[in-house]
């Protein structure tokens, strides 16, 4: 179900030269020469803390907007390629230069406090947490979708909150896919080079000044890794590359794509990530006190703590070691559906792994294999990393309350002994989002001027913050979200404005974007993966209905679209096709439209600007679900299936639900979706559409506000990634 649990071959069209190439420092690493007072931005470009403080962004973005844009907000590219004119031209602005004096206090005062302390969880033993992607900010596209945005969040709640950890990750050179709707409505795939780009990384050398390199031994030779570091704040993100000179020319391209490749790419990825993780943190001479596997990928970590227990005592027996380090491992499955997780099959286990690997663990093949197998003794089930995962680690949570229950039903198979589901030992810690990062800045100025510069502190604790956000002005809190709401439009304008449209225009593309989109109409976003159990063409079902709200006079809807299919997914690209190709005699062309390359860029535009968020999963597929959460944050509305963290979340008055809480017995998918349709569309004709357009003297709907508030009051704290994180500290990560 996950693009990142996709083990086919990866195809499409690729643009980037196959011929390896040494890794350039000199590339990643070079600081652009800055006119004398202007020295600091050279500090602050290279800490990924600028991507979550508006006031970094805005005084980035003041250099020089336009190139700031076609740099993809990339504060070092932006310093490189600025016209130097320009630069000497702010290093003589008072009013620049009080504002970088200012930031400058803050960073450096925010970087110089001590990290918090927590049973045995210190700066010198903290958190080591592990993860196959990493969205930090769309600059470092080293992510793919809604697990590598989680993980992101997870580093940067961690640094705000001071909690010593550091992360461990792969620095794919090509990340994953950029996408590209072709005039007939299909998805191309479009790979690029990160070394063509200046990245705030830092290569790791020794005392000595060369670079440190870790090797791990992949299908019958070594491959040596190096490490770049990203600072997140306070907390550093260690990347392996094996982009090295000295490696095959196939072992080079192991950190090339992300979810790039076949199965056996896919496991010495995680072989990289899991087993040369470990020997990275040994290099670096930190010592976790816990290790969190943020999904299956890094499971083989575990294997590697084993291997060294046994080779400090080679008395020790593999269960034996196996019972030591369990103790210091906690595992997060983000998967609802054994499927969607990495399963791999057992000759390329074989092929990948050496036999002195197996021997070091003291184990032969057999014994390995039954350590990824739900039942040990079933020959014929192919090696699985979660199963693996459960059986290492000394708990295993879901990332929300449903998907707690289900990953207990899912896994109850690996604990026979278990009369009930229910004593299945999988808990869960609902997913959360970073506030400072998705909430819009003129949102988050109102809450500095209304609640206090403290307003983050403030959304901590539940009831003063539910207490502060009643207490906003309507008019205030309206006029934020009508301006973020305008920014959305003009953006749409701007990123479906083509000089060449093909035959005709279809949602993607328009000759013309003048009259495209009205701020004042009521605008329902649906972005994310494109996938079966997505749904996309659930709105779809009954298009006559649907073109009756687009076309209303007095109270039009309009819709954003936006998501990738995975390169394989022909179903899922057939799908975006079909959206593409509706061209009916109605005003769908100008109220309908789907964003190119659905990114962290976009996410913020779409978040901040939508008036409702729709989801319509089949459930309980919705593992937790966090872009949801974003939008309610910034006062917009959910319209989603009761699933994931929407189920937690919904309570009557902070948006609204489509369906029952759980399918009735006996139906069929297509009598589901059938069901689900007309739900959805009810709500629409019934409720929400009414309610938005009904105004008051002020021009505002009352009762719309009130939800908005409601949404912002109820939601923010519950589904902060700082709650999350706190959560993490308090019932998993303590021992």
């Amino acid at each position: 179900m996950n693009y990142e649990n996709d083990n086919s071959p990866m195809q499409g069209k690729q643009r980037v030269s196959l011929e390896p190439q040494q890794s350039s420092s000199f590339t990643m690493q070079k600081k652009p020469e800055l006119p004398k007072g202007l020295e600091f931005l050279n500090a602050l470009s290279s800490n990924f803390y600028w991507c979550w403080d508006n006031d970094c962004v805005s005084l980035f973005r003041s250099i020089d907007p336009a190139l700031w844009d076609q740099c993809e907000q990339n504060p070092l590219q932006l310093l490189d390629r600025v016209n130097p004119l320009r630069l000497w031209q702010k290093a003589e602005d008072p009013g620049f230069l009080t504002a970088l004096d200012e930031l400058k206090n803050r960073f450096e005062n925010y970087l110089s406090q001590e990290p918090a302390s927590a049973n045995e969880i210190s700066s010198s033993n903290p958190i080591a947490y592990f993860c196959a992607e990493y969205g930090i900010h769309n600059s470092l596209p080293i992510y793919s979708g809604g697990l590598g945005i989680l993980a992101g969040d997870h580093l940067k709640s961690a640094s705000d909150l001071n909690f010593p950890l550091v992360a461990i990750g792969l620095f794919y050179r090509y990340g994953y896919f950029r996408q590209k709707i072709a005039h007939d409505g299909w998805q191309e795939e479009n790979y690029l080079d990160s070394m063509n780009n200046r990245l705030p990384l830092e290569l790791l050398r020794d005392e000595a000044g060369e670079p440190i390199e870790i090797e791990v031994t992949m299908r019958g030779r070594g491959v040596k890794a190096r490490a770049w570091k990203a600072s997140v704040g306070r907390i550093p993100l260690y990347l392996l590359d094996t982009n090295i000179e000295d490696n095959d020319p196939i072992d080079r391209y192991i950190t090339g794509h992300l979810y790039g490749g076949d199965s056996e790419t896919r496991i010495v990825q995680e072989k990289l990530l899991g087993i040369g993780g470990v020997r990275l943190l040994r290099q670096l001479n930190i010592e976790p006190s816990v290790y969190h596997l943020n999904e299956g990928h890094s499971a083989f970590l575990t294997l590697e703590l084993a291997r060294e227990k046994i080779a400090e005592s080679t008395e020790l027996t593999f269960e034996e070691a196996a019972s030591k380090i369990r103790s210091s491992c906690v595992f997060t499955t983000h998967t609802p559906v054994e499927a969607g997780n990495d399963t791999f099959d057992p000759t390329l286990i074989d092929e990948c792994f050496e036999d002195e690997y197996f021997e070091s663990l003291g184990l032969d093949l057999e014994s390995f294999l039954r350590l990824g197998k739900t039942n040990p003794d079933d020959e014929t089930e192919w090696f699985g990393m979660t199963p693996l995962a459960i059986r290492m680690c000394r708990s295993a949570n879901g990332v929300s309350e449903k998907h707690g229950e289900v990953s207990r039903n899912l896994w109850h198979k690996m604990f026979p002994q278990k009369e009930s589901a229910t004593e299945v030992p999988i808990t869960h810690i609902t997913n959360g989002v970073h506030p400072s990062t998705w909430i819009s800045p003129l949102l988050q100025d109102l809450f500095k001027k209304r609640i206090g510069e403290n307003w983050v502190e403030v959304s901590r604790d539940k009831d003063r913050w539910s207490a502060a956000v009643d207490s906003l002005p309507d008019e205030e809190l309206w006029k934020a979200h009508q301006t973020s709401k305008s920014l959305l439009v003009a953006f749409i304008r701007e990123r479906t404005l083509r000089k060449n449209t093909g035959r005709e225009n279809t949602i993607n593309e328009h000759e013309n974007t003048a009259n495209l989109f009205d701020d004042d109409v009521l605008t329902i976003g649906f972005a994310r993966r494109v996938a079966a159990y997505k749904r996309w063409n659930l709105l779809m079902t009954d298009i006559d209905r649907l073109l009756k709200m687009v076309d209303d006079r007095e109270r039009p809807v309009q819709f954003v679209f936006a998501g990738k299919a995975h390169p394989q997914d022909r179903k899922a690209k057939a799908i975006l096709q079909e959206l593409m190709s509706i061209n009916h005699e109605s005003n769908w062309q100008n109220r309908a439209v789907f964003i190119e390359d659905y990114d962290q860029e976009v996410a913020r535009y779409l978040v901040r600007g939508v008036d409702v968020w729709l989801n319509v999963p089949r459930r309980p597929l919705e593992a937790s679900g966090t872009s949801g959460q974003k939008v309610a944050m910034n006062g917009g509305l959910n319209f989603s299936i009761l699933d994931g963290w929407w189920l937690e979340g919904y309570n009557g008055k902070n948006g609204f639900a489509i369906g029952p809480e759980s399918d009735p017995a006996g139906k069929t998918e297509d009598e589901l979706d059938e069901m689900d349709a007309e739900a959805l569309y009810a709500v629409l004709e019934e409720t929400i559409i009414p309610k938005f357009y009904e105004r008051d003297s002020r021009g505002i709907s009352a009762e719309w506000l009130s939800a908005m508030k409601n949404s912002i009051s109820t939601l923010t704290h519950e589904f902060s990634s700082d709650r999350m994180v706190s959560d993490y500290l308090r019932k998993i990560y303590a021992r």
